[in-house]
């Protein structure tokens, strides 16, 4: 066989090994409506049999199926298109029986929000989830109110350490998906830092495993100069079973 030969099948085997990742997947435009001020939130519903992933840019929508049975949107609406550079962000009002993780944050992905999806059971399941967002730079609720030091306002991450907190969120977040725990919500993370204590960051989060939900709180040694995570320490506070 010539070379010619071989190039043409070997494209032509490609376009075929190809040819099914585009065809799964599927691109949908959110009704946007119900938004005020600077606060702004995405709903998504959508069904999964496999793994999925839903890739969020402005006010579009794309559903690319990684495994399984193609999956397949059910509704899709934003209060306003996610802003190229949201100040705050954030997943919540998580449904299904499998797991929802934010694997991509618009803060640095320049507006490109990307959420995956993973269904352990067989047949299609029904998924949910909420992005919610700030435009405006705030100061974190619980913050306290401590003059600035080096290596707080000034240090990269901005006021706070905010690049601290998001790795130290991620950290925890990891913990708890390596315990088993598939829905994680935080409730609120901020700085906390003394003299004896050291640079913190601590906080609330919520973990559900099916009816099984559970608080814990954290508390993680940082340095808000560089945003390292050097321990961190999640211990339950609460727990609710139905």
């Amino acid at each position: 066989m010539n070379v010619q030969k071989k190039w043409f099948l070997s494209a032509a085997l490609l376009g075929l090994l190809t040819q099914p990742l585009l065809a799964d997947t599927e691109s949908m435009r959110a009704t946007i409506g119900g938004g005020s001020g600077e606060n702004g939130r995405c709903s998504v519903q959508l069904t999964v049999d496999g793994s999925a992933e839903v890739e969020i840019s402005g006010d579009m929508g794309s559903l690319r199926t990684t495994g399984g049975a193609p999956a397949a949107w059910r509704s899709f609406h934003c209060t306003s298109a996610i802003p190229v550079k949201p100040q705050n962000f954030g997943i919540g009002r998580l449904s299904g029986r499998g797991s929802i993780r934010l694997v991509q944050d618009p803060r640095r992905t320049g507006g490109r929000a990307v959420v995956r999806i993973d269904d352990p059971q067989r047949g299609a399941g029904a998924y949910s989830f909420e992005l919610q967002w700030n435009e405006r730079a705030v100061a974190w609720p619980t913050a306290p109110p401590v003059p600035p030091r080096p290596g707080w306002g000034g240090a990269p991450g901005g006021l706070y350490g905010a690049r601290a907190i998001e790795n130290c969120k991620d950290t925890v977040a990891d913990r708890l998906h390596r315990d088993g725990y598939r829905h994680i919500n935080f409730e609120h993370a901020a700085p906390s830092s003394g003299y004896a204590t050291g640079d913190l960051v601590t906080g609330a989060v919520n973990g559900s495993w099916g009816y099984d939900l559970r608080r814990f709180s954290f508390s993680c040694s940082v340095e808000f100069g560089s945003g390292r995570v050097r321990t961190v320490d999640v211990r339950e506070s609460w727990r609710r079973h139905d």
